[in-house]
C-alpha cells in the first residue's frame, strides 16, 4: 500500500460527505447503457457517487479507493441505505481486479496507465468500461491535477483501450464555446467483445 498516497487522500476526504450527488457526467448521461443486473467496479471511487448510482440501478458494486477514511464512510452509507456496495481499501496497482469479473467498470478522474491491461482483462465478455478523466489540454475552466503525467494526451484513451469496441467517445478540446460541453476531460465508453 502506498502510505503517502493514502495519507494524501485521507486528508482530502477528512470532511467528505458521502452522497449520490456528483455522479460522473459520462455515467449519468449514458446510464441507458448499463445492464439491468450484474457486477460493477467503481475504481478510485472517492466519495462513491458512481457506486451509489450503479447500486441504485440494480448492480452489485465493488467500490475501491486507497483512502480508508472515505471507504469507511461509504461502507456506512451503503449499510444505512441498504445498497449492494462492497467498499474496500485497495491499491489497484498492487492488487488489480480479477480477470473476467465485471460487467461494468467505472473510472473517474484517476489515471494510472499501467493498470489499463488489467482493467480490460477484468471485464467479462460484453462488459463495458466507462472511463472519464482529465486531459492535458487546459481551458479557462481549469481543474484536475497539475502534473501532466496524470492527464491524458489527445485521443490517448482510444489507444489505451484499443481492441475494445468504442461505444461513446468525447474529447471536445477547445472547439467552439468552451463554457459548454465536456472540457478538460475525455470520456470513453467501450465494450469487450
Amino acid at each position: 500500500m502506498d502510505i503517502q498516497s493514502q495519507s494524501k487522500w485521507n486528508n482530502i476526504y477528512v470532511e467528505a460527505n458521502i452522497s449520490p450527488d456528483n455522479i460522473t457526467r459520462g455515467l449519468f448521461e449514458n446510464q441507458h447503457l448499463l445492464p439491468s443486473k450484474g457486477k460493477a467496479l467503481d475504481l478510485a471511487c472517492g466519495k462513491g457517487a458512481d457506486a451509489i448510482f450503479m447500486a441504485s440501478h440494480g448492480l452489485n458494486v465493488d467500490a475501491w479507493d486507497i483512502s480508508d477514511r472515505v471507504i469507511e464512510k461509504l461502507s456506512d452509507y451503503a449499510s444505512d441505505n441498504k445498497l449492494s456496495i462492497s467498499a474496500k481499501v485497495k491499491d489497484v496497482v498492487e492488487s488489480p481486479p480479477p480477470a473476467e469479473e465485471y460487467d461494468v467498470i467505472s473510472v473517474s478522474h484517476y489515471l494510472d496507465r499501467s493498470i489499463i491491461p488489467d482493467l480490460i482483462l477484468s471485464l467479462k465478455t460484453e462488459g463495458i468500461i466507462i472511463y472519464q478523466t482529465f486531459t492535458q489540454l487546459v481551458t479557462p475552466t481549469y481543474s484536475g491535477p497539475s502534473n501532466p503525467g496524470f492527464r491524458l494526451k489527445d485521443n490517448e484513451l482510444l489507444s489505451l483501450f484499443k481492441g475494445l469496441k468504442v461505444i461513446v467517445y468525447h474529447e471536445e478540446s477547445l472547439l467552439g464555446d468552451v463554457s459548454k460541453g465536456l472540457r478538460n476531460e475525455a470520456l470513453l465508453i467501450a465494450q469487450k467483445v
